[in-house]
């Protein structure tokens, strides 16, 4: 049963909590419109409420997508250069199809002291002569 204790304000208790809600308008963050409901509540509705933190957080989300974005465009063109698992080819070919060096997402060093960059299941690594040698992980769930 709802109680008034002050003015504008009314405690409602909903299992065992106290929500207070107002019963003064209060303005969106977001769109600017009126409306009613708890004493915290900023945005109107819930589209307002993801369109301003979608609208806060834009350039973090778009930092992710575009590393994102490269990371799948590399990992396409080990793939493709790569149909048997393991190929050889000159950094030029990779440049070529717009590969990025700088972009992987982990780097496995082996007993003999070889560095494979993996770009997920595809990995390179650098030979003489500006030669890579293009593998594929079979079981990268470690």
């Amino acid at each position: 049963m709802p109680f008034f204790s002050q003015i504008g304000t009314i405690f409602i208790k909903n299992q065992g909590n106290y929500h207070f809600y107002s019963t003064m308008k209060k303005q969106c963050l977001e769109c600017k419109e009126e409306f009613h409901g708890r004493a915290d509540k900023k945005y109107c509705s819930t589209s307002c409420r993801s369109a301003a933190h979608n609208r806060l957080n834009r350039d973090a989300i778009n930092f992710v997508r575009n590393i994102n974005n490269i990371l799948g465009k590399n990992r396409r063109i080990l793939a493709d250069l790569n149909p048997d698992g393991k190929a050889r080819v000159h950094k030029d070919k990779l440049l070529a199809e717009g590969f990025k060096f700088s972009y992987f997402t982990n780097i496995y060093q082996t007993k003999n002291g070889n560095t494979y960059y993996f770009v997920y299941d595809y990995g390179y690594l650098e030979l003489e002569g500006e030669y890579y040698t293009l593998v594929r992980r079979q079981s990268y769930v470690e």
